[in-house]
């Protein structure tokens, strides 16, 4: 529907999509069926478990017990002894004093950020942040700093001349673009120097990155530590839906005291917790399956002819727009989809294709992956 009178209060969305269509920006749903013939390299189930018969019935079990939906926020009825058990088990994988489970990962940023800062507060904020984090600190209302992506450096500088009360310190662990890892021990250090808390998303290096797949702060030994907060989200590596927060407990009561995210939110359903607790087990019964996806993301990283990366994600950067846009929908021609990042997910000038790997990917998908990617790339005329 297009608003041809100029005056009518949504006139400007017909100008303001042609530049997005103009630029190569313009976004649209792609249902897909439930039997596709394309091989993911897209999605963001790592561990290859968002199918597996086990976390499907964990899935099931839990709405056949609880019901389709948790019927009310955490502190009505929306918590159920599943939920608590969830977050005990979660708690204990990752060596957490506690853990909270939200209803999405989102809302888990949005909750620890607004909750654990304000007016007088400080937050040092990595230029390379998801968009959950950035929005949070926007709700926050405290003074934000945005600084250069892993510079420490930067960090103690923004944090040596503060002059409010309390102050954050928040990146990602693996990055949900370049697939970076983050240089924890050296903010840690640089938090611990200026008396700043650290905050880190380990959406995509929980289940992938660590011993066992418990993220890169048990990597760098600062897993339960007191001055450190995580937030996971259960809907990559644990093939679920949701997001949790890994936690000393007091930050945990603080959060049910004041997390708006929390308080304010239908608790997550029961299939989803169910689903959630069943590919945690699985990840603790079958411990090589990190390890599975990094070898997965070295070989996607050779097929496509750039560096292994030492998460799942791999980048494959094309330049502007309609190039990358062109090349996601050529793979996908040849029964491979993959992801296309663009502004304002990536900086102007570095759109890319993103491929994740998967530990459940075989040889032959290696192979296919191969064929296609060199086709494709090189009729965009990757550099």
């Amino acid at each position: 529907m297009t608003f041809p009178d100029p005056e009518h209060p949504l006139a400007w969305l017909a100008p303001h999509a042609a530049r997005r269509r103009a630029a190569g920006l313009r976004r649209e749903l792609r249902p897909r069926a439930a039997d596709e013939p394309l091989l993911d390299l897209a999605g963001n189930d790592y561990l290859g478990l968002a199918t597996d018969p086990r976390v499907i019935e964990g899935a099931v079990r839990a709405a056949r017990t609880w019901g389709a939906g948790a019927t009310g926020s955490r502190l009505v009825t929306g918590t159920t002894r599943l939920h608590a058990e969830l977050e005990d088990e979660l708690a204990s994988f990752a060596g957490a004093e506690a853990a909270l489970v939200f209803s999405s990962g989102y809302a888990a940023n949005l909750g620890v950020l607004t909750a654990l800062s304000g007016p007088d507060t400080l937050i040092v904020s990595d230029a390379a942040n998801h968009a959950s984090l950035v929005d949070a600190c926007r709700l926050s209302r405290a003074r934000v700093v945005v600084v250069p992506h892993d510079d420490p450096d930067a960090v103690g500088a923004a944090l040596a001349v503060r002059t409010e009360a309390r102050a954050l310190v928040v990146t990602e662990s693996a990055n949900s673009v370049d697939g970076g890892l983050s240089p924890l021990r050296a903010l840690h250090d640089v938090c611990r120097r200026y008396g700043a808390l650290l905050v880190v998303d380990e959406a995509h290096g929980f289940g992938v990155v660590g011993p066992g797949g418990r993220g890169l702060l048990a990597q760098a030994g600062l897993a339960g530590a007191d001055d450190v907060v995580a937030t996971i989200t259960l809907s990559k590596a644990l093939g679920s839906q949701g997001g949790a927060v890994l936690a000393p407990a007091a930050v945990v009561a603080h959060l049910v005291d004041s997390a708006r995210s929390f308080i304010f939110d239908t608790g997550l359903a029961p299939a989803s917790v169910g689903a959630a607790l069943a590919a945690l087990h699985v990840l603790c019964g079958e411990p090589q399956r990190p390890a599975a996806v990094l070898a997965a993301a070295a070989a996607l990283a050779g097929a496509a002819g750039v560096p292994a990366p030492p998460s799942a994600v791999v980048a494959v950067v094309l330049g502007e727009p309609d190039v990358a846009v062109a090349a996601a929908a050529r793979c996908a021609e040849r029964g491979l989809r993959v992801g296309c990042f663009r502004p304002p997910s990536v900086p102007e000038g570095t759109s890319r294709l993103r491929l994740t790997a998967r530990a459940t990917l075989s040889e032959d998908d290696i192979a296919r992956v191969r064929g296609v990617l060199a086709e494709v790339l090189a009729l965009v005329g990757a550099p």
